[in-house]
Protein backbone atom coordinates (compact mmCIF):
# COMPACT_ATOMS: atom_id res chain seq x y z
CA UNK A 1 0.00 0.00 0.00
CA UNK A 2 2.92 2.37 0.57
CA UNK A 3 5.31 2.25 -2.39
CA UNK A 4 5.41 4.33 -4.60
CA UNK A 5 3.73 2.79 -7.80
CA UNK A 6 3.61 4.56 -11.22
CA UNK A 7 0.08 4.13 -11.84
CA UNK A 8 -0.26 6.07 -8.55
CA UNK A 9 2.22 9.08 -9.36
CA UNK A 10 0.16 9.35 -12.88
CA UNK A 11 -3.53 8.90 -11.55
CA UNK A 12 -2.34 11.63 -9.05
CA UNK A 13 -0.99 13.90 -11.70
CA UNK A 14 -3.83 13.45 -14.34
CA UNK A 15 -5.96 14.59 -10.88
CA UNK A 16 -3.97 18.03 -10.55
CA UNK A 17 -4.15 18.60 -13.81
CA UNK A 18 -7.85 17.80 -14.57
CA UNK A 19 -9.04 19.55 -11.52
CA UNK A 20 -6.50 22.96 -12.60
CA UNK A 21 -8.16 22.79 -15.58
CA UNK A 22 -11.71 22.59 -15.37
CA UNK A 23 -11.58 25.14 -12.19
CA UNK A 24 -9.94 27.68 -13.48
CA UNK A 25 -12.32 29.23 -15.34
CA UNK A 26 -14.13 30.60 -12.52
CA UNK A 27 -11.15 32.76 -11.32
CA UNK A 28 -11.29 34.26 -14.73
CA UNK A 29 -13.86 36.90 -15.93
CA UNK A 30 -16.08 36.51 -19.17
CA UNK A 31 -13.85 38.38 -21.46
CA UNK A 32 -10.86 36.09 -20.02
CA UNK A 33 -12.70 33.38 -20.83
CA UNK A 34 -14.48 33.88 -24.36
CA UNK A 35 -10.84 35.06 -25.80
CA UNK A 36 -9.77 31.08 -24.41
CA UNK A 37 -9.16 28.87 -27.15
CA UNK A 38 -11.41 26.85 -28.22
CA UNK A 39 -10.34 23.17 -26.92
CA UNK A 40 -10.48 24.55 -23.56
CA UNK A 41 -12.90 24.57 -20.86
CA UNK A 42 -14.85 27.41 -20.13
CA UNK A 43 -18.06 25.79 -18.08
CA UNK A 44 -18.12 27.63 -14.68
CA UNK A 45 -19.74 26.97 -11.63
CA UNK A 46 -23.15 28.60 -11.59
CA UNK A 47 -24.44 30.29 -8.21
CA UNK A 48 -27.99 29.22 -7.15
CA UNK A 49 -30.92 31.18 -6.17
CA UNK A 50 -29.57 32.17 -2.57
CA UNK A 51 -26.27 32.91 -3.64
CA UNK A 52 -27.02 35.38 -7.22
CA UNK A 53 -30.41 36.42 -6.43
CA UNK A 54 -33.41 35.61 -8.66
CA UNK A 55 -37.07 34.54 -8.59
CA UNK A 56 -38.89 32.07 -7.13
CA UNK A 57 -42.38 30.67 -8.13
CA UNK A 58 -44.29 28.03 -6.63
CA UNK A 59 -47.40 26.81 -8.83
CA UNK A 60 -50.34 24.72 -8.00
CA UNK A 61 -52.08 22.83 -11.29
CA UNK A 62 -55.33 23.58 -11.38
CA UNK A 63 -56.45 19.78 -11.32
CA UNK A 64 -60.36 19.76 -11.04
CA UNK A 65 -60.42 22.71 -14.38
CA UNK A 66 -58.02 20.14 -16.14
CA UNK A 67 -60.86 17.26 -14.87
CA UNK A 68 -63.58 19.46 -16.09
CA UNK A 69 -62.52 20.46 -19.29
CA UNK A 70 -61.69 16.72 -20.41
CA UNK A 71 -65.04 15.65 -19.35
CA UNK A 72 -67.02 18.74 -21.61
CA UNK A 73 -64.23 16.80 -24.55
CA UNK A 74 -66.23 13.61 -23.91
CA UNK A 75 -69.51 14.96 -23.89
CA UNK A 76 -68.52 17.27 -27.50
CA UNK A 77 -67.07 13.61 -28.71
CA UNK A 78 -70.32 11.90 -27.74
CA UNK A 79 -72.30 14.65 -29.11
CA UNK A 80 -70.51 14.83 -32.13
CA UNK A 81 -69.97 11.37 -33.30
CA UNK A 82 -73.70 10.28 -32.45
CA UNK A 83 -75.16 13.06 -34.55
CA UNK A 84 -73.00 12.44 -37.42
CA UNK A 85 -74.39 8.53 -37.30
CA UNK A 86 -77.74 10.00 -37.27
CA UNK A 87 -78.50 9.40 -33.57
CA UNK A 88 -81.27 11.01 -31.77
CA UNK A 89 -79.81 12.23 -28.07
CA UNK A 90 -82.20 12.97 -25.28
CA UNK A 91 -79.58 14.38 -22.64
CA UNK A 92 -76.20 14.25 -21.92
CA UNK A 93 -74.99 14.41 -18.27
CA UNK A 94 -71.90 15.21 -16.56
CA UNK A 95 -70.16 12.66 -13.77
CA UNK A 96 -67.46 13.08 -11.73
CA UNK A 97 -65.41 10.30 -14.43
CA UNK A 98 -66.96 10.75 -17.68
CA UNK A 99 -70.83 11.59 -19.14
CA UNK A 100 -74.21 9.24 -19.49
CA UNK A 101 -76.02 9.62 -22.86
CA UNK A 102 -79.58 9.32 -22.77
CA UNK A 103 -81.05 8.38 -26.52
CA UNK A 104 -83.93 9.42 -27.88
CA UNK A 105 -84.82 6.38 -29.49
CA UNK A 106 -83.73 2.87 -27.34
CA UNK A 107 -83.78 1.02 -30.90
CA UNK A 108 -80.34 2.63 -32.03
CA UNK A 109 -78.62 1.18 -28.71
CA UNK A 110 -76.68 -0.96 -30.94
CA UNK A 111 -75.97 1.94 -33.18
CA UNK A 112 -74.87 4.27 -30.88
CA UNK A 113 -72.56 1.53 -29.02
CA UNK A 114 -71.06 1.06 -32.02
CA UNK A 115 -70.26 4.39 -32.86
CA UNK A 116 -69.15 5.09 -29.15
CA UNK A 117 -66.86 2.48 -29.61
CA UNK A 118 -65.13 3.54 -32.22
CA UNK A 119 -64.59 6.55 -30.05
CA UNK A 120 -62.71 4.08 -27.47
CA UNK A 121 -60.22 3.08 -30.40
CA UNK A 122 -59.73 6.32 -31.77
CA UNK A 123 -58.47 7.51 -28.45
CA UNK A 124 -54.93 8.41 -27.60
CA UNK A 125 -54.37 5.08 -26.13
CA UNK A 126 -57.18 2.82 -27.19
CA UNK A 127 -57.08 2.15 -23.28
CA UNK A 128 -57.95 5.21 -21.28
CA UNK A 129 -61.75 5.04 -21.66
CA UNK A 130 -64.63 3.21 -21.33
CA UNK A 131 -68.72 2.46 -23.10
CA UNK A 132 -71.13 0.84 -21.12
CA UNK A 133 -74.72 0.12 -21.41
CA UNK A 134 -77.09 1.26 -18.49
CA UNK A 135 -80.43 0.32 -19.34
CA UNK A 136 -82.50 -0.22 -22.40
CA UNK A 137 -81.71 3.78 -23.47
CA UNK A 138 -78.18 4.84 -22.11
CA UNK A 139 -74.58 4.70 -22.52
CA UNK A 140 -71.48 5.80 -19.61
CA UNK A 141 -69.21 7.40 -21.76
CA UNK A 142 -66.08 7.56 -19.33
CA UNK A 143 -62.48 7.55 -18.57
CA UNK A 144 -61.03 4.48 -16.78
CA UNK A 145 -60.39 3.76 -13.17
CA UNK A 146 -56.84 3.39 -13.81
CA UNK A 147 -56.87 6.82 -15.72
CA UNK A 148 -58.62 8.99 -13.50
CA UNK A 149 -56.23 8.28 -10.77
CA UNK A 150 -53.23 9.09 -12.56
CA UNK A 151 -55.00 12.13 -14.56
CA UNK A 152 -53.18 14.43 -11.55
CA UNK A 153 -49.69 12.91 -11.47
CA UNK A 154 -49.72 13.08 -15.51
CA UNK A 155 -50.64 16.67 -15.58
CA UNK A 156 -47.96 17.77 -13.29
CA UNK A 157 -45.59 15.80 -15.09
CA UNK A 158 -46.47 17.11 -18.34
CA UNK A 159 -46.48 20.32 -16.94
CA UNK A 160 -42.82 20.50 -15.87
CA UNK A 161 -41.92 19.73 -18.56
CA UNK A 162 -43.49 22.39 -20.40
CA UNK A 163 -42.08 24.90 -18.19
CA UNK A 164 -39.14 23.39 -18.34
CA UNK A 165 -38.97 23.82 -22.26
CA UNK A 166 -40.15 27.61 -22.18
CA UNK A 167 -37.94 28.94 -19.77
CA UNK A 168 -34.97 27.09 -21.29
CA UNK A 169 -35.34 28.20 -24.72
CA UNK A 170 -35.33 32.16 -23.33
CA UNK A 171 -31.77 31.71 -22.41
CA UNK A 172 -32.81 32.07 -18.66
CA UNK A 173 -29.55 30.33 -17.06
CA UNK A 174 -29.52 27.05 -14.88
CA UNK A 175 -33.56 27.29 -14.06
CA UNK A 176 -34.54 25.06 -11.22
CA UNK A 177 -37.97 23.21 -11.99
CA UNK A 178 -39.35 20.86 -8.89
CA UNK A 179 -42.12 18.80 -8.30
CA UNK A 180 -43.22 19.60 -4.63
CA UNK A 181 -46.06 17.54 -2.90
CA UNK A 182 -49.20 16.30 -5.59
CA UNK A 183 -50.04 19.12 -7.07
CA UNK A 184 -47.70 22.08 -7.45
CA UNK A 185 -44.09 23.07 -8.93
CA UNK A 186 -41.09 24.89 -7.52
CA UNK A 187 -40.09 27.17 -10.12
CA UNK A 188 -36.04 29.30 -9.35
CA UNK A 189 -34.47 30.76 -11.74
CA UNK A 190 -31.15 32.49 -10.71
CA UNK A 191 -30.44 35.81 -12.05
CA UNK A 192 -34.66 36.34 -12.90
CA UNK A 193 -35.00 39.60 -10.69
CA UNK A 194 -38.60 39.97 -12.90
CA UNK A 195 -41.13 37.04 -11.57
CA UNK A 196 -44.03 38.79 -13.64
CA UNK A 197 -42.47 38.00 -16.48
CA UNK A 198 -42.06 34.45 -15.94
CA UNK A 199 -45.48 34.03 -14.59
CA UNK A 200 -46.52 35.71 -18.26
CA UNK A 201 -44.42 33.07 -19.94
CA UNK A 202 -45.32 30.24 -17.80
CA UNK A 203 -49.12 31.11 -17.51
CA UNK A 204 -50.19 30.69 -20.84
CA UNK A 205 -51.37 27.52 -21.39
CA UNK A 206 -51.13 27.56 -25.48
CA UNK A 207 -53.82 25.33 -26.13
CA UNK A 208 -53.84 25.96 -29.83
CA UNK A 209 -57.04 24.34 -31.73
CA UNK A 210 -58.48 24.31 -34.96
CA UNK A 211 -62.66 24.50 -35.26
CA UNK A 212 -65.20 25.41 -37.86
CA UNK A 213 -67.20 28.74 -37.82
CA UNK A 214 -70.87 28.78 -36.91
CA UNK A 215 -72.14 29.97 -39.78
CA UNK A 216 -75.78 28.52 -39.78
CA UNK A 217 -76.61 30.71 -36.38
CA UNK A 218 -76.47 34.15 -35.58
CA UNK A 219 -73.81 35.50 -33.02
CA UNK A 220 -76.01 38.09 -32.34
CA UNK A 221 -78.30 35.58 -31.12
CA UNK A 222 -75.81 33.68 -29.42
CA UNK A 223 -74.63 36.92 -27.74
CA UNK A 224 -78.11 37.58 -26.16
CA UNK A 225 -77.87 33.71 -24.32
CA UNK A 226 -78.89 31.65 -27.21
CA UNK A 227 -76.21 29.87 -27.74
CA UNK A 228 -76.41 26.19 -29.39
CA UNK A 229 -75.51 23.16 -27.98
CA UNK A 230 -72.81 21.79 -30.32
CA UNK A 231 -71.28 25.61 -30.21
CA UNK A 232 -70.02 28.16 -27.71
CA UNK A 233 -68.75 32.32 -28.55
CA UNK A 234 -65.37 33.11 -28.04
CA UNK A 235 -63.52 36.61 -28.11
CA UNK A 236 -61.15 37.77 -31.08
CA UNK A 237 -57.85 38.44 -30.43
CA UNK A 238 -57.30 40.63 -33.25
CA UNK A 239 -58.63 44.29 -32.56
CA UNK A 240 -59.25 44.87 -36.45
CA UNK A 241 -61.42 41.97 -36.64
CA UNK A 242 -65.16 40.66 -34.86
CA UNK A 243 -64.72 41.45 -31.06
CA UNK A 244 -66.44 37.81 -31.12
CA UNK A 245 -67.06 34.65 -32.57
CA UNK A 246 -69.42 31.78 -32.45
CA UNK A 247 -67.46 28.33 -33.60
CA UNK A 248 -68.59 24.95 -33.19
CA UNK A 249 -67.25 23.29 -30.40
CA UNK A 250 -66.00 20.32 -31.88
CA UNK A 251 -61.90 19.99 -32.01
CA UNK A 252 -61.00 19.51 -36.06
CA UNK A 253 -57.37 19.52 -34.81
CA UNK A 254 -55.15 20.46 -31.75
CA UNK A 255 -51.84 21.51 -30.92
CA UNK A 256 -51.07 17.80 -29.74
CA UNK A 257 -50.59 16.85 -33.63
CA UNK A 258 -48.04 19.89 -33.58
CA UNK A 259 -45.15 19.16 -34.68
CA UNK A 260 -43.14 22.61 -35.87
CA UNK A 261 -43.91 26.34 -35.66
CA UNK A 262 -41.58 28.98 -37.05
CA UNK A 263 -41.54 32.45 -37.52
CA UNK A 264 -42.42 32.92 -41.60
CA UNK A 265 -43.72 35.78 -44.08
CA UNK A 266 -47.30 35.63 -45.40
CA UNK A 267 -47.73 36.42 -49.40
CA UNK A 268 -47.95 40.03 -48.54
CA UNK A 269 -44.30 39.75 -46.52
CA UNK A 270 -46.08 40.59 -42.92
CA UNK A 271 -44.64 38.30 -40.34
CA UNK A 272 -46.99 35.67 -39.86
CA UNK A 273 -46.64 32.32 -37.82
CA UNK A 274 -46.02 28.46 -39.87
CA UNK A 275 -46.94 25.72 -38.51
CA UNK A 276 -46.64 21.65 -39.90
CA UNK A 277 -48.72 18.75 -38.45
CA UNK A 278 -47.63 15.35 -37.77
CA UNK A 279 -49.24 12.37 -39.61
CA UNK A 280 -52.37 12.40 -38.06
CA UNK A 281 -52.72 15.82 -37.78
CA UNK A 282 -52.22 16.19 -41.14
CA UNK A 283 -54.62 13.95 -42.15
CA UNK A 284 -57.48 15.00 -40.08
CA UNK A 285 -56.50 18.55 -41.26
CA UNK A 286 -57.09 17.60 -44.82
CA UNK A 287 -59.99 15.25 -44.12
CA UNK A 288 -61.88 18.97 -42.48
CA UNK A 289 -60.83 21.75 -44.85
CA UNK A 290 -61.79 19.14 -47.72
CA UNK A 291 -64.95 18.69 -46.23
CA UNK A 292 -66.01 22.82 -45.90
CA UNK A 293 -64.46 24.44 -48.37
CA UNK A 294 -65.91 27.62 -48.99
CA UNK A 295 -66.38 27.84 -44.89
CA UNK A 296 -64.81 29.80 -42.05
CA UNK A 297 -62.35 28.20 -39.44
CA UNK A 298 -61.43 29.81 -36.28
CA UNK A 299 -57.59 28.87 -35.34
CA UNK A 300 -58.10 29.03 -31.50
CA UNK A 301 -55.02 29.62 -29.16
CA UNK A 302 -55.78 30.35 -25.20
CA UNK A 303 -59.51 30.35 -25.74
CA UNK A 304 -59.17 33.70 -28.26
CA UNK A 305 -59.64 33.19 -31.90
CA UNK A 306 -56.77 34.64 -33.72
CA UNK A 307 -57.61 34.33 -36.92
CA UNK A 308 -60.84 32.88 -38.89
CA UNK A 309 -59.61 32.43 -42.37
CA UNK A 310 -62.08 30.93 -44.99
CA UNK A 311 -60.88 27.63 -46.40
CA UNK A 312 -60.57 28.05 -50.28
CA UNK A 313 -59.27 24.55 -50.94
CA UNK A 314 -58.44 21.17 -49.12
CA UNK A 315 -54.70 21.91 -47.13
CA UNK A 316 -53.43 18.28 -47.84
CA UNK A 317 -49.92 18.93 -46.86
CA UNK A 318 -49.72 18.95 -43.30
CA UNK A 319 -48.74 23.06 -43.45
CA UNK A 320 -49.90 26.34 -42.97
CA UNK A 321 -49.69 29.90 -42.12
CA UNK A 322 -51.34 31.68 -39.05
CA UNK A 323 -51.83 35.43 -40.41
CA UNK A 324 -52.11 38.35 -37.95
CA UNK A 325 -50.85 41.78 -37.54
CA UNK A 326 -48.01 40.24 -35.15
CA UNK A 327 -44.58 42.19 -34.59
CA UNK A 328 -41.36 39.65 -34.63
CA UNK A 329 -41.21 39.74 -30.47
CA UNK A 330 -44.91 38.58 -30.57
CA UNK A 331 -44.55 35.84 -32.93
CA UNK A 332 -40.94 34.90 -31.64
CA UNK A 333 -42.89 34.47 -28.45
CA UNK A 334 -45.85 32.91 -29.53
CA UNK A 335 -43.74 30.08 -31.97
CA UNK A 336 -42.03 29.45 -28.73
CA UNK A 337 -44.76 29.21 -26.50
CA UNK A 338 -46.25 26.11 -29.49
CA UNK A 339 -42.93 24.21 -29.48
CA UNK A 340 -42.68 24.21 -25.84
CA UNK A 341 -46.22 22.34 -25.79
CA UNK A 342 -49.66 23.16 -24.03
CA UNK A 343 -49.71 23.05 -20.51
CA UNK A 344 -52.35 19.93 -19.78
CA UNK A 345 -53.42 22.30 -17.12
CA UNK A 346 -53.98 25.30 -16.06
CA UNK A 347 -51.05 26.83 -13.54
CA UNK A 348 -52.21 28.92 -10.67
CA UNK A 349 -49.30 31.11 -8.66
CA UNK A 350 -49.52 30.47 -4.89
CA UNK A 351 -46.50 31.98 -4.52
CA UNK A 352 -44.14 34.55 -5.73
CA UNK A 353 -40.71 35.58 -4.30
CA UNK A 354 -37.63 37.37 -5.63
CA UNK A 355 -34.05 37.12 -3.76
CA UNK A 356 -32.00 40.73 -4.45
CA UNK A 357 -28.56 40.80 -5.67
CA UNK A 358 -28.08 42.00 -2.37
CA UNK A 359 -29.37 39.60 -0.70
CA UNK A 360 -27.03 37.13 -3.06
CA UNK A 361 -23.76 38.69 -2.17
CA UNK A 362 -24.77 38.61 1.27
CA UNK A 363 -25.47 34.58 1.37
CA UNK A 364 -22.08 34.49 -1.05
CA UNK A 365 -19.46 36.06 1.44
CA UNK A 366 -21.22 34.29 4.76
CA UNK A 367 -20.70 31.22 2.64
CA UNK A 368 -17.26 31.70 1.41
CA UNK A 369 -16.43 32.91 5.53
CA UNK A 370 -18.00 29.59 6.73
CA UNK A 371 -16.30 27.47 4.30
CA UNK A 372 -12.51 30.02 5.25
CA UNK A 373 -13.45 29.85 8.59
CA UNK A 374 -13.81 25.54 8.32
CA UNK A 375 -11.06 24.88 6.42
CA UNK A 376 -8.59 26.58 8.73
CA UNK A 377 -10.00 24.87 11.95
CA UNK A 378 -9.38 21.85 9.78
CA UNK A 379 -6.20 22.46 8.60
CA UNK A 380 -5.04 24.00 12.31
CA UNK A 381 -6.48 20.75 13.77
CA UNK A 382 -4.35 18.66 11.49
CA UNK A 383 -1.14 20.07 11.85
CA UNK A 384 -1.49 20.25 15.53
CA UNK A 385 -2.19 16.79 15.94
CA UNK A 386 0.17 15.42 13.25
CA UNK A 387 2.60 17.91 12.30
CA UNK A 388 3.75 19.67 9.60
CA UNK A 389 4.79 16.37 7.53
CA UNK A 390 1.56 14.82 8.19
CA UNK A 391 -0.79 17.19 8.89
CA UNK A 392 0.82 19.55 5.93
CA UNK A 393 0.20 16.12 3.59
CA UNK A 394 -3.61 16.02 4.67
CA UNK A 395 -3.97 19.79 4.08
CA UNK A 396 -2.57 19.08 0.32
CA UNK A 397 -5.33 16.38 0.44
CA UNK A 398 -7.86 18.87 1.40
CA UNK A 399 -6.85 21.29 -1.57
CA UNK A 400 -7.07 18.83 -4.04
CA UNK A 401 -10.25 17.89 -2.92
CA UNK A 402 -11.56 21.14 -3.14
CA UNK A 403 -10.20 21.56 -6.08
CA UNK A 404 -11.89 18.83 -7.94
CA UNK A 405 -15.23 19.26 -6.29
CA UNK A 406 -15.17 22.43 -8.20
CA UNK A 407 -14.24 21.22 -11.59
CA UNK A 408 -16.23 18.33 -11.22
CA UNK A 409 -19.24 20.89 -10.74
CA UNK A 410 -18.32 23.34 -12.86
CA UNK A 411 -17.91 20.28 -15.92
CA UNK A 412 -21.59 19.02 -15.43
CA UNK A 413 -23.12 23.31 -14.98
CA UNK A 414 -24.17 22.15 -11.57
CA UNK A 415 -25.52 25.43 -9.42
CA UNK A 416 -23.96 26.00 -5.98
CA UNK A 417 -26.37 26.98 -3.44
CA UNK A 418 -25.89 27.53 0.33
CA UNK A 419 -26.99 23.87 1.48
CA UNK A 420 -24.62 23.00 -1.26
CA UNK A 421 -22.00 25.00 0.54
CA UNK A 422 -22.46 23.31 3.94
CA UNK A 423 -22.44 20.34 2.05
CA UNK A 424 -18.92 21.28 0.80
CA UNK A 425 -17.73 21.98 4.42
CA UNK A 426 -18.91 18.58 5.61
CA UNK A 427 -16.78 16.77 2.09
CA UNK A 428 -13.69 18.87 4.28
CA UNK A 429 -14.42 16.66 7.69
CA UNK A 430 -15.33 13.48 6.03
CA UNK A 431 -12.46 13.77 4.02
CA UNK A 432 -10.23 14.86 6.98
CA UNK A 433 -11.51 11.79 8.70
CA UNK A 434 -9.76 9.08 6.26
CA UNK A 435 -6.47 10.99 6.94
CA UNK A 436 -7.19 10.69 10.72
CA UNK A 437 -8.09 6.91 10.69
CA UNK A 438 -5.13 6.07 8.91
CA UNK A 439 -2.65 8.45 11.17
CA UNK A 440 -3.99 6.54 14.19
CA UNK A 441 -3.79 2.97 12.95
CA UNK A 442 0.04 3.77 12.20
CA UNK A 443 0.46 5.28 15.34
CA UNK A 444 -0.75 2.67 17.30
CA UNK A 445 1.07 0.22 14.80
CA UNK A 446 4.26 1.75 15.58
CA UNK A 447 3.70 2.12 19.34
CA UNK A 448 3.34 -1.94 19.32
CA UNK A 449 6.82 -1.67 18.23
CA UNK A 450 6.68 -2.25 14.18
CA UNK A 451 8.91 -0.62 11.55
CA UNK A 452 7.85 2.29 10.14
CA UNK A 453 7.21 1.05 6.71
CA UNK A 454 5.28 -1.63 8.54
CA UNK A 455 3.08 0.76 10.55
CA UNK A 456 2.81 2.75 7.70
CA UNK A 457 1.62 0.12 5.08
CA UNK A 458 -0.77 -1.64 8.28
CA UNK A 459 -2.24 2.20 8.44
CA UNK A 460 -3.45 2.49 4.98
CA UNK A 461 -4.58 -1.40 4.36
CA UNK A 462 -6.40 -1.90 7.66
CA UNK A 463 -7.56 1.71 8.00
CA UNK A 464 -9.65 0.82 4.46
CA UNK A 465 -12.10 -1.15 5.11
CA UNK A 466 -13.89 1.49 7.39
CA UNK A 467 -13.00 4.76 5.20
CA UNK A 468 -14.93 2.99 2.30
CA UNK A 469 -18.03 2.06 4.67
CA UNK A 470 -18.25 5.44 6.29
CA UNK A 471 -18.00 6.93 2.89
CA UNK A 472 -20.32 4.60 1.27
CA UNK A 473 -23.03 4.94 4.46
CA UNK A 474 -22.55 9.39 2.93
CA UNK A 475 -22.91 8.30 -0.53
CA UNK A 476 -26.12 6.68 0.65
CA UNK A 477 -27.76 9.32 2.35
CA UNK A 478 -26.70 11.56 -0.72
CA UNK A 479 -28.22 9.89 -2.99
CA UNK A 480 -31.81 8.67 -0.85
CA UNK A 481 -31.64 13.10 -0.45
CA UNK A 482 -31.04 13.92 -3.72
CA UNK A 483 -34.13 11.64 -5.31
CA UNK A 484 -36.29 12.28 -2.66
CA UNK A 485 -35.71 15.92 -1.38
CA UNK A 486 -36.16 19.08 -3.93
CA UNK A 487 -34.46 22.33 -4.15
CA UNK A 488 -32.09 23.30 -1.53
CA UNK A 489 -31.79 19.84 -0.24
CA UNK A 490 -31.10 18.61 -3.65
CA UNK A 491 -27.92 20.98 -3.57
CA UNK A 492 -26.50 19.62 -0.28
CA UNK A 493 -26.55 16.54 -1.53
CA UNK A 494 -25.48 16.88 -5.22
CA UNK A 495 -22.15 18.71 -3.30
CA UNK A 496 -21.59 15.80 -0.75
CA UNK A 497 -22.01 13.26 -3.37
CA UNK A 498 -19.30 14.62 -5.43
CA UNK A 499 -17.58 15.15 -2.47
CA UNK A 500 -17.36 11.29 -1.37
CA UNK A 501 -15.23 10.50 -4.66
CA UNK A 502 -13.37 13.31 -4.91
CA UNK A 503 -12.33 12.87 -0.70
CA UNK A 504 -11.00 8.88 -0.63
CA UNK A 505 -9.16 10.09 -4.07
CA UNK A 506 -7.29 13.29 -2.32
CA UNK A 507 -7.02 11.67 0.84
CA UNK A 508 -6.12 8.28 0.27
CA UNK A 509 -4.12 8.88 -2.83
CA UNK A 510 -1.97 12.08 -1.86
CA UNK A 511 -1.15 10.39 1.51
CA UNK A 512 -0.09 7.44 -0.20
CA UNK A 513 2.36 8.91 -3.00
CA UNK A 514 3.55 12.15 -0.51
CA UNK A 515 4.18 9.93 1.86
CA UNK A 516 5.89 7.15 -0.01
CA UNK A 517 7.96 9.59 -1.78
CA UNK A 518 9.20 11.02 1.78
CA UNK A 519 9.85 7.19 3.30
CA UNK A 520 12.24 6.23 -0.06
CA UNK A 521 14.09 9.74 0.34
CA UNK A 522 14.10 10.24 3.92
CA UNK A 523 14.67 6.66 5.20
CA UNK A 524 13.08 7.51 8.47
CA UNK A 525 13.98 5.42 11.86
CA UNK A 526 11.08 6.11 13.37
CA UNK A 527 7.53 7.63 12.55
CA UNK A 528 7.06 11.02 13.36
CA UNK A 529 3.34 10.88 14.79
CA UNK A 530 4.40 8.13 17.55
CA UNK A 531 5.64 10.21 19.77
Amino acid sequence: MIHLSRWKVILLALSVVFGLLFAAPNMLSPAQRDALPGWLPKSILNLGLDLQGGSYLLLEVDVPAMRAARLNNLAEDARTVLAEASIGVSTISRQSDGVIVTLADPSQMEQAQAAMRALVVNSPTGTDRLVQRQGSDRLRYAFTEATMNSMASDAVTQSIEVVRRRLDSTGTKEISITRQGADRIVVQAPGQSDPAELERLIGQTAQLTFQMVDVENSIQEALNGSVPPDSEVLPGADPRGPAFYLVKRRILVSGENLTKAEVTQDQNQRTAIGFRFDGAGARRFGEATAANIGKPFAIILDGKVISAPSIRSAITGGSGVIEGNYSIQEASEMVNLLNGGALPAPLKVEERRTVSAELGEDAVSAGALSTAIGFGIIVLFMILAYGMLFGGISVIGLVLNGLLIVACMSLVGAALTLPGIAGLILTFAVAVDANVLIYERMRDEARAGRSVIASMDAGFSKAMATIIDANVTTLVAAAIMFVFGAGPVRGFAWTLGIGVFTSVLSSVLVAQVLLAFWLKTAKPKKLPIAE
